[in-house]
């Protein structure tokens, strides 16, 4: 195991334990955000629930490699369908913030297939 797939696989955590906190407090912008692009508030517990999911399966990724990749598919998935959102309400200032957890998922799950 390398300092970059632990680093990188931190900071995934991080951000998505953050993103997960926020549908959990349920912020107004956060709100905002979610009736600009369509999504109901009632899908704010399945999507953080989501978020939580993969961040525990990152960190235990760093003991069980198999645990990792899963948790990193399963975050790329959920961020290309978040950045697909945006793209179709066509928000596209918007679209920095899921990129850059797409991002981050990517590098981890990239960095841990490398380290295998």
């Amino acid at each position: 195991m390398n300092a970059a797939y632990v680093v990188a696989t931190v900071v995934a955590v991080v951000a998505n334990v953050y993103a997960a906190t926020m549908d959990v407090v349920r912020p107004a912008w956060l709100l905002d955000n979610m009736g600009r692009l369509g999504i109901p508030r009632d899908r704010l517990a399945l999507l953080g629930g989501l978020k939580a999911a993969g961040a525990t399966g990152l960190l235990v990724g760093l003991v069980l490699p198999a645990v990792g990749v899963a948790a990193g598919i399963g975050l790329v998935l959920f961020f290309l369908g978040a950045v697909a959102t945006v793209v179709r309400t066509r928000w596209y200032e918007h679209l920095p913030y899921p990129t850059v957890f797409l991002a981050l998922a990517a590098a981890a799950l990239a960095l841990r297939l490398a380290s295998l």
